[in-house]
């Protein structure tokens, strides 16, 4: 049985497929951009968790969920809110994203910015930094150790960060033995879509010190930051939860839990 992840790459490598640009332009674009705010320099030392405020328009399971949303004025909301980066999808099936999304929200604020979205290419690297972003997304499930390998490599040669996706302890390996410094546990099921609050415990259980832990999904307010905290987390990705809320910059404060523990 496929995933919902299966559907959407299938997406992503038939356009990756058919993309006739240029590499060497690309990649010369690419690293001309002026140098990144730093996304994993942002998560580290900090007194409280790290929060990953995200703009996410729509949800293959959720459908839409803020179709309204103006991406400056959330990146703003999150900003006042003491987030220390943000997540924005740019997938436009599926997700209503948009590079348009990443560039509004990365210029009304001062914070480092995920591209959230499906890399499975050099192109996709390329274009995650000459749209501004600073750091982006590789999926573990999405990708061959030797692409992980790849991309990863490559996001490091034209100046971005990656947060490094997984959800098992055999991804977490590939993602170490890869060189992951920042690895995301995603506690959402990739066969159900159902959220499992003990993964993240797990997985971070074997995550060796000097890696930086983000949690994905499921997250909801303080309480689920606390016990994330616990588990041994630097940081939390929240997307629904901060899209739906009537006051974003609140809810980010909320989920800012303080962290009463050395720091790696």
């Amino acid at each position: 049985m496929g995933t919902y992840l299966d559907r959407i790459l299938a997406t992503h490598r038939a356009a990756a497929a058919a993309d006739r640009r240029d590499p060497d332009g690309l990649r010369a674009c690419a690293t001309a951009q002026p140098p990144g705010r730093g996304f994993h320099a942002a998560l580290c030392g900090l007194e409280s968790v790290a929060v990953i405020a995200e703009i996410k328009r729509r949800s293959p399971s959720k459908g839409e969920l803020a179709p309204g949303l103006v991406a400056a004025d959330l990146a703003q909301a999150y900003e006042r809110g003491g987030a220390s980066a943000l997540s924005v999808l740019t997938a436009r099936e599926y997700f209503a994203g948009s590079a348009e999304d990443l560039r509004d929200a990365r210029t009304a604020v001062s914070l480092p910015v995920l591209r959230k979205d499906f890399t499975v290419a050099p192109a996709d690297v390329y274009d995650a930094r000459i749209m501004g972003a600073d750091a982006l997304l590789l999926i573990v499930a999405a990708l061959s150790p030797a692409e992980l390998l790849s991309l990863l490599e490559l996001a490091r040669q034209v100046g971005l960060d990656a947060l490094v996706e997984v959800h098992d302890e055999a991804e977490a390996e590939t993602a170490l033995a890869a060189g992951a410094t920042t690895i995301g546990v995603n506690q959402r099921d990739l066969y159900t879509f159902e959220v499992d609050t003990g993964r993240a415990a797990r997985v971070a259980a074997a995550l060796p010190d000097g890696v930086v832990r983000v949690a994905e999904s499921g997250i909801r307010g303080a309480d689920d930051v606390a016990r994330l905290a616990d588990a041994g987390f630097h940081a939390v990705l929240v997307g629904e939860t901060l899209v739906r809320s009537a006051d974003p910059a609140r809810a980010v404060s909320a989920m800012r839990v303080r962290l009463d523990r050395a720091r790696t």
